[in-house]
């Protein structure tokens, strides 16, 4: 299948976006071609082949900018792994790069939902915005929205108030940074409940126990404890949102884990419930957890593996036949970012020169749900970390999105055919990204621009950490309209 399937895509030209939550079994396959491809372009003399990558696996705003790269390269087609409303998103960011022409496919016909995107495209989300927006005349507000969200979502939003749109990454520096340039802005953020309350948790947390002297250096420097709770006081987090995967690393999951393995690191995603949001965060403020999103869960690993290492070189004379150190690390996530985490970490197992590390990685699944690592001597092992039943999905995987594995092989496998044969029936058509906004307009704006609105709002402060004038514009228009 490996050589099968890159052997396509490379003559056919086409570049293949997943998100971290892929099926298992399919980001194997993935991360086995981009490993081929890169070994195939190093050994290339042309640097037009070597900058050929064509495989990327990554999270929901990063897929996006991995698409526009492709097409850069030369991409003629896009293959788009996710939820319906993340294909959405690849194709609008492509045509915003002038990449319009290229073709953006998912892999099955069906339509792939989103708990926690659908929850936001209720009515009682709109009615939520209105409330505020109505009932706060003479107040600053912002609309701080969850990336994973369809451009539906954000142009209606967009309409109702102010809106930028936040990742788990930059969800916090986001906040901050608002009321940093705006002091008495009230905060509206949503669709996650979870990660919402869990942001009001972080900075309660960071004001009770942080100095003001390490809030300006490890947060913001125009913060201190005061600021904090104040901010902390002005975020009105949307009441009933929520992913279902997340939504399973409760009370006794994080119990039973806890118990099993008291000494391991601990990681939670910004999603995941208060119990296991909590106990990383108690855990990050010793620098043994970490929580944020996948990228910081990963980086967080990787880094400690790395450092694991380095100690015990300094710290130890020992020989390899002394008792091995094992150093653990609970996952609180979904189960699709192990394939992401046992790459990392291999990688830097293989690349030391000694050590006698052995790394586990635990996430609340059933055994059966575990895969094995064929390579016995990278000591590495995913186990495990409750029993078969607890923090499992009726779909019959466990913390693991139902609706992500509509993406698999085989359907992939269609796809590629269908493009290659250039089948422009209804059939390849039907595989398209929803394309709800093509030809609206709210208020007069058109729809497709004032969904992108909110993401190019975001743009600018990851670029320069700084609301854009553009944005502020509206608020104070907002409230000079009222």
């Amino acid at each position: 299948m490996v050589e099968s399937l890159t052997d396509k895509i490379n003559s056919a030209n086409i570049g293949i976006v997943a998100h971290y939550y892929m099926d298992v079994e399919l980001q194997g396959v993935l991360t086995a071609m981009d490993k081929k491809q890169v070994s195939s372009s190093s050994s290339s003399s042309t640097s037009k082949q070597q900058h050929r990558r064509r495989i990327a696996i990554a999270d929901s705003l990063a897929m996006g900018d991995a698409a526009v790269q492709m097409c850069q390269d030369g991409a003629k087609a896009i293959i788009c792994l996710g939820v319906d409303f993340m294909s959405e998103s690849v194709s609008a960011i492509l045509a915003r790069n002038g990449y319009d022409q290229i073709p953006v496919y998912r892999a099955t016909s069906k339509s792939i939902g989103c708990s926690l995107a659908e929850s936001a495209e209720s009515r009682s989300y709109q009615a939520w915005l209105q409330k505020f927006s109505q009932n706060s005349a003479m107040e600053d507000l912002l609309h701080v929205i969850y990336i994973n969200t369809s451009l539906e979502t954000k142009a209606i939003s967009s309409s109702i108030l102010p809106t930028i749109t936040c990742t788990s990454s930059n969800v916090l520096a986001t906040v901050l940074e608002a009321s940093a340039q705006r002091p008495n802005i009230q905060i509206l953020y949503g669709p996650d409940t979870y990660m919402g309350n869990n942001i009001q948790v972080l900075l309660h947390a960071v004001a009770s126990h942080w100095t003001d002297q390490q809030i300006a250096r490890s947060l913001h420097p125009l913060h201190n404890r005061e600021s904090i709770r104040r901010l902390r006081d002005r975020i009105h987090v949307f009441p009933n949102g929520n992913c279902v995967v997340h939504h399973m690393f409760g009370k006794e999951v994080v119990r039973v884990a806890t118990t099993a393995y008291p000494d391991a690191f601990v990681t939670a995603h910004l999603e995941v419930p208060g119990e296991m949001f909590d106990i990383a965060l108690q855990k990050s403020f010793h620098d043994e957890g970490v929580v944020g999103s996948t990228s910081d869960i990963l980086r967080f690993i990787s880094n400690k593996v790395a450092q694991s290492i380095s100690d015990e070189g300094i710290t130890s004379h020992r020989n390899r036949h002394d008792a091995v150190r094992r150093v653990q690390f609970i996952l609180g996530t979904e189960a699709g970012m192990v394939t992401s985490i046992v790459r990392s970490v291999s990688d830097i197992l293989n690349n030391a020169t000694s050590h006698n590390i052995e790394v586990e990685i635990i996430f609340p699944v059933s055994s059966e749900a575990v895969t094995s690592v064929s390579d016995h001597d990278l000591k590495l092992q995913v186990v495990p970390g409750v029993p078969g039943g607890d923090g499992c999905s009726t779909a019959g995987g466990c913390a693991t999105c139902p609706f992500m594995k509509m993406n698999n092989l085989e359907s992939l496998n269609d796809v590629v055919d269908m493009i290659i044969s250039n089948d422009q029936g209804a059939k390849l058509k039907s595989h398209k990204p929803p394309n709800r906004l093509i030809g609206k307009s709210i208020d007069g704006v058109d729809a497709i621009e004032l969904g992108y609105q909110s993401i190019l709002f975001m743009r600018y402060f990851m670029k320069e950490k700084r609301l854009s004038d553009d944005l502020l514009r509206l608020i104070n228009l907002r409230r000079s309209n009222i």
